[in-house]
């Protein structure tokens, strides 16, 4: 009954009495926690805790202090400028902090770099599934021209082989034997492996009721609820893996992005992108993959509305193949009628995850 009374509410802030009997209900086993609101094809597992790494022994401590310099380091790049700390920074949640990448000779990319916190136990890397190999993946941009611009792997193998310091470093961790593309890459994974931190909301879902605010445990209620977000972002990392089109592929315009479907070609994925874990969130703007969002309730704001738009603007444009697909949202998406109050308290919430 509760998860009703809240579910479709259209009041502003509830009552004292409606917060507490919302922070009683949660404050139960999971299994208790009321009714999300689900469409039927949701495969939904409730949110929870992450099990972080063990705490690495003494060669695995090894392994990661390689990947840790290795991945600070710009002389990894063609340029001697870009590191992959460059796009990816600590202090922006192992994102940029940037809309799009910065990339070598000023270039820009065209997409948001996401985060790596939990990237090893992702099934598909980058926005558009492109990747299922984070060692493929960590080895990708030291060769890819917007990017760190190495003319080659087998460059990249030579400085780091005519380093003494680096050729000492991979000697105590791999043993003898020359720097190769599979010991670069192992210790970039090691490294990415065990990024992940405790959140506020690991804390919550452990039992620490106390870790979430009335105004955040209300908007942890709004998430499950009312503000459906738990359709596609659920368990304990926050998401559903899959590809949704939320209708802000710009199709047809200069900044037209067709996700999905550059891997796949098939037409069904015009416009999808990859469901991004919600972990550290709070820390990881802007937004999408275009980092179109500045903040988090520009985010909230876009799902509110029901998604973004896709239009043809005469009958030409109308008649482009791939025009049906591109304007078909995703049947998770619709407005939500959230008033700003509840807007409010759905960022509290996201900020805690």
């Amino acid at each position: 009954m509760l998860g009703m009374i809240f579910a479709h509410a259209t009041s502003a802030t509830p009552g004292d009495e409606h917060l507490s009997t919302l922070r009683q209900s949660y404050a139960r086993s999971a299994t208790e926690w009321p009714a999300p609101w689900l469409d039927a094809d949701v495969a939904f597992v409730e949110l929870g805790k992450l099990n972080l790494p063990s705490s690495p022994s003494t060669q695995e401590q090894r392994h990661i202090a390689l990947g840790a310099r290795l991945f600070h380091d710009a002389t990894l790049s063609a340029g001697n400028d870009l590191a992959c700390s460059t796009c990816h920074n600590a202090q922006h949640g192992w994102s940029s902090g940037t809309a799009t990448a910065p990339g070598h000779a000023l270039a820009r990319g065209r997409r948001n770099p996401p985060s790596l916190q939990n990237v090893a136990l992702r099934p598909y890397l980058a926005w558009d599934g492109r990747g299922s190999s984070l060692a493929t993946q960590s080895l990708l941009p030291l060769t890819i021209s917007e990017e760190m611009a190495n003319p080659d792997l087998d460059s990249v193998l030579a400085r780091l082989r005519a380093d003494p310091d680096y050729a000492a470093r991979f000697a105590k961790v791999y043993g003898a034997g020359p720097i190769s593309a599979d010991t670069l890459a192992d210790a970039l994974v090691a490294f990415q492996t065990h990024l992940e931190t405790e959140t506020r909301f690991d804390r919550f879902a452990s039992g620490d009721r106390n870790a979430l605010t009335d105004q955040e445990v209300w908007g942890l209620h709004l998430f499950r609820t009312k503000a459906r977000c738990a359709n596609c972002h659920f368990g304990p990392l926050l998401t559903d893996d899959r590809f949704h089109n939320l209708k802000i592929s710009f199709f047809g315009e200069k900044a037209q992005d067709l996700g999905r479907y550059q891997v796949t070609h098939l037409p069904d994925d015009v416009g999808r992108f990859r469901t991004p874990s919600l972990r550290h969130v709070g820390e990881t703007a802007p937004y999408m993959h275009n980092g179109l969002f500045p903040t988090l309730e520009g985010v909230i704001n876009l799902y509110d509305r029901g998604g973004g738009e896709v239009w043809a603007r005469n009958r030409s444009e109308a008649e482009v193949p791939l025009y049906p697909f591109a304007s078909q949202l995703s049947s998770h998406i619709r407005p939500l009628g959230l008033a700003d109050e509840e807007k409010a308290a759905l960022a509290a919430f996201l900020r805690t995850l």
